[in-house]
C-alpha cells in the first residue's frame, strides 16, 4: 500500500498547515475546512511523480468516498486532478485509518449521484459550478482492500 517517494509539500501555506496538523496529530478527526470535515488524498503528482497529500472534503457512503475537482469553482482542474488520471491508486487517511482506493471520474447518473451527495456535505460545491464554465469533475474511491 503506502505511496513510496520523494514527498513534496503543496505551495499552498493553507495546505500544507493542513497536512502537516494530521502528520502530527495522525489523525483527520476534528481537522475541518469551513467547518466541514476533511480527509486526507495521497497520490503521485502528474508531472514530478513526486508524492503529494492534499485534504479533500469528506463525501463518504459504505467505504467509498467521492473527490471533487472544483479549485473553488476555477476555469481549471486541481493539479491532483491529473496525478489521479495518471496514477488511479491513491492513499486515503480517514481519521486514523489509511486505505488503499482506486479513484474513477465519474459521469451521468453516477456523477449526479455523488454529486449530490457532495453538496450536501459542503454546499459551497454548487455555487463552484454556477461560478464556471467547465464541468466540475467528480471521482469515486474504491477500496482496493489494502490497509495500512
Amino acid at each position: 500500500m503506502a505511496l513510496t517517494g520523494e514527498y513534496e509539500p503543496s505551495g499552498s501555506a493553507r495546505v500544507r498547515e493542513h497536512v502537516e496538523q494530521i502528520v502530527r496529530t495522525g489523525t483527520t478527526d476534528g481537522i475541518t475546512v469551513r467547518d466541514v470535515p476533511i480527509v486526507l488524498m495521497t497520490y503521485r503528482g502528474a508531472k514530478s511523480g513526486k508524492i503529494r497529500k492534499t485534504p479533500v472534503m469528506r463525501v463518504e457512503l459504505e467505504g467509498h468516498y467521492a473527490v471533487v475537482a472544483s479549485l473553488g469553482g476555477a476555469p481549471a482542474n486541481p493539479q491532483w486532478y491529473a496525478g489521479l488520471v495518471a496514477d488511479p491508486v491513491i492513499d486515503l487517511q480517514d481519521g486514523t485509518v489509511t486505505r488503499e482506493y482506486r479513484a474513477r471520474e465519474v459521469s451521468g447518473d453516477e456523477k449526479a449521484l455523488w454529486w449530490g451527495r457532495a453538496v450536501d456535505a459542503f454546499p459551497d460545491y454548487a455555487d463552484y459550478q454556477r461560478n464556471t464554465d467547465r464541468q466540475i469533475p467528480v471521482f469515486v474511491l474504491d477500496p482496493t482492500g489494502r490497509e495500512g
